[in-house]
């Protein structure tokens, strides 16, 4: 099955954001991996199945305690919770210093999210999100089994600069290559997240860039800045979720990656089969 990795580079925000919303819409059983080393952000913005809050320590730390002594893909199943709404999500670490005790076990975890399509308890595919993604970020790791590296940009000039500059270090491959060249580095692809009024010309203006930096990625979509279907899907504001913005550009990005990469890493429904 399926790891995607998700990422920004300095002063992007909207990744969690941005992977909860293709979570919530993935056209298969799909699991929320919070890998950002600087700590999750889960715990304080969503809401438990049952109404309450996500249990800080049951989640990426306490599946590294596991993972010291051997990991099957299978148990990741055992620390993970359902999110309102009834995503499964594996609640990332709560503070940076934690980032210690999963030290050494980033592989073994990249690995464990690939195998989990085997798990007789359901297959599903794992949306990581990896944060700011750095050459010094121990969730780099993690790239060596990601099918593609999604990364999460603002539509400020230093953002995309960022990211610019960020896609073209990861994705430099040979010609006709379908990996990139840079060990452990996946596809390369850029997500933009910004006003629906904008989103057109933006991703023009941002592929132009691409190209004149060589980067080899492209964008792929946008997803629409709106605190109002963030806070529904977050389960902290009522009303439907799928009919906001947020959701409705998660799908239009969900069909473009099939789009774009298709039978090559996705098997199984197709991208209408979704939520």
């Amino acid at each position: 099955m399926t790891l995607i990795a998700l990422a920004a580079d300095k002063g992007a925000p909207g990744v969690t954001t941005t992977a909860l919303a293709l979570s919530a819409v993935w056209p298969r059983r799909a699991l929320l991996a919070e890998v950002d080393p600087a700590g999750g952000d889960l715990v304080y913005r969503n809401v438990a199945a049952h109404g309450g809050a996500l249990d800080p320590n049951l989640g990426l730390l306490s599946l590294a305690a596991t993972a010291r002594r051997g990991l099957v893909a299978e148990q990741v199943w055992d620390h993970v919770q359902p999110m309102s709404g009834g995503l499964d999500v594996l609640v990332g670490l709560g503070t940076s210093e934690q980032a210690a005790g999963v030290s050494g076990l980033w592989a073994t975890l990249g690995r464990a999210f690939v195998e989990l399509g085997e798990s007789p308890r359901g297959a599903a595919d794992v949306i990581a999100d990896c944060g700011r993604l750095g050459t010094d970020s121990p969730a780099a790791e993690l790239l060596a089994d990601a099918s593609v590296l999604l990364l999460v940009s603002g539509p400020e000039p230093e953002q995309l600069a960022r990211v610019r500059d960020r896609a073209a270090a990861l994705s430099a491959q040979p010609p006709g290559g379908p990996r990139a060249a840079v060990p452990g580095v996946p596809s390369v692809g850029v997500l933009l997240v910004a006003e629906p009024s904008r989103a057109a010309r933006l991703a023009g203006e941002v592929d132009a860039m691409l190209r004149r930096a060589q980067a080899r990625a492209q964008v792929i979509g946008t997803i629409a800045r709106d605190p109002v279907g963030a806070a529904r899907l977050a389960g902290r504001r009522g009303g439907r979720v799928d009919r906001t913005l947020l959701i409705r550009s998660a799908r239009q990005v969900v069909r473009d990656l099939y789009r774009r990469y298709g039978a090559a890493w996705l098997r199984g429904p197709g991208p209408e089969a979704g939520r």
